[in-house]
């Protein structure tokens, strides 16, 4: 679908595989899943309905020395279009 390949053009999100480092820790992860999903939104102020905007999800696994990959700490974020947190947060390795 389009929508999820824009969110990964403009978000600039790595894909399974890469690595990244956090801005906040200096830590290694590595993406190691990336699925396409729907995020819930506040309903719409008209009419009460429930809405759903495209996300993508992205697994990490951080990365350390005589540990073997999926072993050790797991996390995951979801990412739309209207975010720059991975920007934020992440720098590509």
């Amino acid at each position: 679908m389009k929508d999820f390949e824009e969110i990964i053009r403009q978000q600039k999100l790595p894909e399974v595989g890469q690595m990244v480092r956090s801005k906040k820790y200096g830590t290694q992860w590595r993406v190691i899943e990336k699925k396409e999903v729907w995020q819930n939104v506040d309903p719409d102020p008209k009419t009460g309905k429930s809405r759903m905007i495209p996300a993508i999800y992205l697994g990490f696994w951080r990365v350390r020395e005589g540990v073997m990959p999926g072993v050790g700490k797991l996390m995951g974020f979801l990412y739309t279009i209207y975010d720059n947190t991975f920007e934020q947060n992440w720098n590509l390795t």
